[in-house]
């Protein structure tokens, strides 16, 4: 297996085919690790996910869920931190067990011991098995920003200014946007067994062929997924937009064998 991109009409489109993967992991393996990303990009999923549960026989109940990254310093229980955020749109809305939802510790007084608590508790469950991931309009997954090391693990990281004008949205002014975040490691993303990404918007066209054509650099933290041995990058036309071999991306998925799955 390698980088398999799949061009598709839209969110909903996406949401279906992430959530197939899922349904698929999950019927074979009860006890699976979902690694769970935040921002729009992973929503059609969560929706897709919840109409699953509700129409009945799509069951989380012994599922493990580890977030990707938390911010440092927002009071617990803030809607916008992202143990909140993930609660929200995905794990109150089907049956998987609250102790069994993670997240990094952003208000730990020992920050660098959480970050180590973290990569314990991924490694006590036997490691993800499927990680959901967005990517910025830097390329950065998780909140490994550019300049990351591709074998960081779990860590503290300062936010660039474009990140936090990217994510004013979510809150009443940028004043407020944290600085700081804690994040998984790009060779902790890596441990996990199948990664798939989303991508949707003119505005990931760029992001989005840097890390699937352009070079394995930290400059562009994504590219480290050109190395994974399982990776599907889910992308809508428009974020396609800039790919010089989308016809073939296209090819390759239309003639897929149904052997192969996602």
């Amino acid at each position: 297996m390698t980088m398999e991109v799949v061009i598709l009409p839209g969110t909903k489109q996406i949401g279906a085919l992430a959530a197939d993967a899922i349904e698929a992991l999950v019927r074979r393996k009860p006890n699976a690790v979902l690694g769970l990303a935040t921002g729009s990009s992973p929503l059609p999923i969560y929706d897709e996910l919840a109409s699953r549960y509700e129409a009945g026989g799509l069951d989380f109940s012994q599922a493990h869920g580890f977030a990707l990254d938390e911010y440092v310093g927002l009071e617990a229980g803030h809607p916008e931190s992202y143990r909140e955020v993930i609660r929200r749109e995905f794990t109150n809305r089907v049956n998987i067990k609250p102790e069994n939802v993670h997240g990094p510790d952003g208000a730990a007084a020992d920050l660098e011991a959480a970050c180590q608590s973290y990569e314990d508790a991924i490694k006590a469950v036997g490691g993800v098995d499927l990680q959901i991931l967005g990517v910025g309009t830097d390329g950065h997954i998780g909140f490994n920003e550019p300049g990351s090391s591709l074998a960081s693990r779990t860590r503290i990281k300062t936010l660039i200014e474009q990140t936090r004008k990217d994510n004013a949205r979510f809150f009443d002014s940028i004043d407020d946007v944290p600085h700081h975040v804690v994040t998984q490691g790009l060779g902790t993303i890596m441990d996990a067994r199948h990664v798939v990404l989303v991508a949707t918007g003119a505005q990931k066209a760029q992001a989005v062929r840097d890390f699937v054509e352009g070079p394995v650099a930290a400059i562009c933290a994504a590219s480290i997924l050109q190395m994974h041995p399982h990776a599907t990058i889910l992308v809508d036309e428009a974020a396609a937009s800039s790919l010089k071999l989308a016809d073939y991306y296209r090819h390759t998925y239309d003639n897929k064998p149904e052997w192969q799955g996602l």
